[in-house]
Parts: structure tokens; C-alpha cells; sequence
């Protein structure tokens, strides 16, 4: 019999291709969150659930063995301008979530954590993530749930989002022909398509060695902002218009998040993994599809 699993978020962006790739594999999978996905398959089951309503999650998680939990206000933009919604859902709801797991005994708890948690950068996204990697650490020791806490950097893919930064960059500069970018564009990060991030993301479930660990899903090559941009012109033909906006990235970190380290964490890489060039060229096309639609 395949085990069920509840993901709190898997409607959004990345918690929608880990329900995929979990339905892939033959788990049961319960999509637990505010509005249905648009991704969602024919064996997946949708339960309308609040993170912030103790009720709403019992109802979500009966009976189910494994639970993540990806649901959160996940942009660091908006995350800096409304830290008590960031705080209440962030936090309190990943605090709601914990409670109940405890209750119904379920065999782990996966939190979706962000490489800000390590970070002095981040502001009240930081803070969050951080906050709630230690409830859950606690909540393990205290009371033997088990986890892991995956901590995933700078994730791009083909499905449209508010959180999808590359995605709208490139659609915005397909629809507008030009690219804008704040700071001096040496701000490095290591991209990883969603879809690697959600096999690596099951991958832990089927082994032991991952339970009560910190994880890091990031890409495997560095990239500068500048650099990203050049690649999307070039594949653009040259033809776009590139403005630096003289105004500092705020609560970004530049080259590392790493500030402080508050326990070890294993990163884990994609083998073999999407290449960046050819992610590009997935979401342009999936760019074209939606306007077109439009």
C-alpha cells in the first residue's frame, strides 16, 4: 500500500512539481492548500486547508504518513513590507502544522526552508525560516517527530509564478523588449530548475540517512545576475535593451548567504540535472503559450 502524503503549499510553484514527481513515484498525494492546483492530475487529491487554522489541517492530514509543508509567503519582497503576515503564516502556521503532526504520530515532517536561514540577509523572510527550522528541530527532540528541513536556494522552471523570478524576467522582457536590474549585477547565485529540486526533494523520503537533517538544494554552477541576463540576451538574439536602476538590491545577499552557521546541513545535487541554457528555452516557450492565450 503507498504511503500518503499531504503537501501544505502544492499548489504553488514548487510544491507543485513535488506533488507531480511524488505521484510519479506512487504515492498517494493530497494537495493541502488555500485554491486547487492548475497542475493538478487526475490521482491527486485536493483538500482546501489553512495552515493558520488547526481544524483546517486536522481535516487535511488524517491519516496521512509523511507531510511537507511549502506553504508560506515565499518572496523576500514581500516578506520586507508585511512581517506580520510573514510571521503569523511563516511561522505560526509551520508552528500549527508541527502541533498537529505530533498528534496523529505522522512518520516525518519536511520543511521547506530557504538558504536565508543561514543568512544575516533576508530580513523578516530570514528571520522566519530560521525561527521555524529551530521549532521543528525542537519539536523532534521534545517529542521524537521526525524531519528534514530542506534549504533551497534559487529555484527557476517553466510554470508561471509570483515567485518565479527568472520566469517573469523573462516574460516581461519578451513582452517589453527590455531588462531592468538593481545593483551592480555581481550578485551570485546558483540556479536549480524546480523540477530537479522535486526529485532531490522525494529523494529523501526513501532514505534513512536523510531523517533529522539539514539539507541544501541549490544548482551546481555560480552565476552572476550580469551574467544571466547577457545569456537571456543572447538567446534573445541581442536584442534586448539592458538598464542597471541605481538603487541597492535590499535584504539580498550578494555572493553567500552564509552569516552564521546554526547546525551542518548536507547539500545535495541533481545528477544528471537541467541545464540552464535549455531551462531558458522551456520557459520562453511556455512564455509564448501564455501569451498567446492571453
Amino acid at each position: 500500500m503507498s504511503k500518503k502524503v499531504v503537501v501544505f503549499g502544492g499548489s504553488g510553484f514548487l510544491g507543485s512539481y513535488v506533488c507531480d514527481e511524488l505521484t510519479r513515484r506512487g504515492y498517494h498525494v493530497v494537495i493541502a492548500d488555500l485554491n486547487p492546483s492548475i497542475y493538478s492530475q487526475v490521482n491527486q487529491k485536493f483538500i482546501k486547508a489553512d495552515i493558520l487554522s488547526i481544524a483546517s489541517i486536522k481535516e487535511a492530514i488524517i491519516d496521512a504518513d509523511i507531510v511537507y509543508n511549502f506553504a508560506a509567503v515565499a518572496d523576500l519582497e514581500d516578506a520586507i513590507y508585511k512581517p506580520l503576515d510573514t510571521i503569523n503564516i511563516n511561522v505560526l502556521g509551520n508552528l500549527n502544522l508541527l502541533e498537529v503532526c505530533k498528534e496523529q504520530n505522522i512518520d516525518r515532517f519536511i520543511y521547506a526552508s530557504s538558504a536565508y536561514a543561514l543568512s544575516e540577509e533576508g530580513s523578516f523572510y530570514g528571520i522566519s525560516k530560521q525561527s521555524s527550522e529551530k521549532l521543528t528541530e525542537e519539536y523532534y527532540k521534545r517529542y521524537g517527530l521526525k524531519y528534514t528541513v530542506i534549504r533551497y536556494g534559487s529555484l527557476y522552471g517553466e510554470r508561471p509564478s509570483h515567485n518565479n523570478y527568472i520566469y517573469n524576467l523573462l516574460k516581461n522582457s519578451i513582452q517589453t523588449g527590455k531588462i531592468e536590474y538593481k545593483g551592480d549585477g555581481e550578485d551570485v547565485r546558483e540556479y536549480i530548475h524546480a523540477a530537479d529540486a522535486a526529485k532531490l526533494s522525494v529523494d529523501i523520503l526513501e532514505d534513512i540517512q536523510y531523517e533529522n537533517e539539514h539539507l541544501i538544494l541549490t544548482g551546481l554552477e555560480k552565476l552572476k545576475r550580469i551574467e544571466l541576463i547577457t545569456m537571456i540576451n543572447e538567446i534573445m538574439k541581442n536584442s534586448l535593451e539592458i538598464t542597471q536602476i541605481e538603487e541597492e538590491n535590499f535584504g539580498h545577499y550578494k555572493i553567500t548567504p552564509y552569516s552564521f552557521y546554526p547546525n551542518v546541513a548536507k547539500k545535495l545535487v541533481a545528477n544528471p540535472y537541467i541545464d540552464l541554457g535549455q531551462g531558458l528555452l522551456e520557459c520562453i516557450q511556455e512564455i509564448h503559450k501564455e501569451i498567446d492565450s492571453e
